[in-house]
């Protein structure tokens, strides 16, 4: 895949995310940087990163408990190292950072 095509493709998805975190009611601030960056600050402080990283073509996430690198695959971001979906990882480390249960969907 070309890097251009890639980065629209991850842009559009990192906008899905940030709508999806916006929406899921738990309290945390969501702050979108610049070059693809979405930063999601919890009460307690703590951060989840979610980026784009062009090089590898992937979308990288980076919370407490752990990275994680996605790649598109038939209309979904799945996960290099187990196969999980990324809304579902997503849903997960909100969840656990959060200190409640979170359910991610994309908006689509």
């Amino acid at each position: 895949m070309e890097e251009s095509m890639f980065n629209a493709l991850a842009e559009a998805e990192l906008r899905r995310i940030e709508e999806a975190l916006e929406r899921c009611g738990a309290q945390l601030e969501v702050d979108t940087q610049p070059g693809g960056v979405v930063e999601v600050v919890f009460e307690d402080d703590s951060k989840i990163i979610i980026n784009r990283h062009s090089a590898a073509r992937e979308i990288w996430v980076a919370a407490r408990s752990g990275g994680f690198h996605f790649r598109p695959q038939d209309g979904r971001w799945i996960a290099t190292r187990d196969g999980a979906e990324l809304y579902e990882l997503l849903s997960r480390v909100v969840s656990e950072q959060a200190g409640e249960t979170v359910t991610l969907r994309p908006h689509r």
